[in-house]
């Protein structure tokens, strides 16, 4: 399985207004509950207005279309992570999923999911 690390510097945040969201950024995931709107996106296109932000995140996802009948993808993924005392927040489209975890954290996740035997395309 090959993982994609993508360039962007990200933040997750809640925000109190939906329409500050820029959907025209290169990567955003909104999400609206009862109780919240998070949303993740690069650092440059976080709304003024947070109710509170986590900045210094990074991603990477499973390159490919996942067909819903997969199964164990995230565990395992998150199990080598769990293993090295890495934090995941992962987030999920329709195609495939996007495991975020600490700037510092970056290189020594990556080396780990080496090691657990996934290709890493940067």
């Amino acid at each position: 399985m090959v993982l994609k690390v993508l360039p962007h510097r990200l933040t997750v945040c809640k925000v109190a207004d939906i329409s500050a969201i820029d959907l025209s950024c290169p990567l955003c995931f909104a999400a609206k509950t009862d109780e919240e709107v998070s949303l993740v996106c690069p650092a440059e296109h976080v709304p003024t207005e947070t109710l509170e932000r986590e900045d210094g995140w990074r991603a990477f996802r499973i390159e490919g279309v996942l067909d819903f009948s997969l199964i164990g993808i995230l565990a395992r993924i998150s199990s080598v992570l769990a293993e090295n005392q890495i934090g995941i927040f992962v987030v999920s489209t329709f195609n495939t999923d996007y495991i975020l975890i600490k700037e510092e954290n970056l290189s020594k996740g990556l080396k780990a999911l080496k090691t657990g035997g996934y290709s890493i395309s940067e």
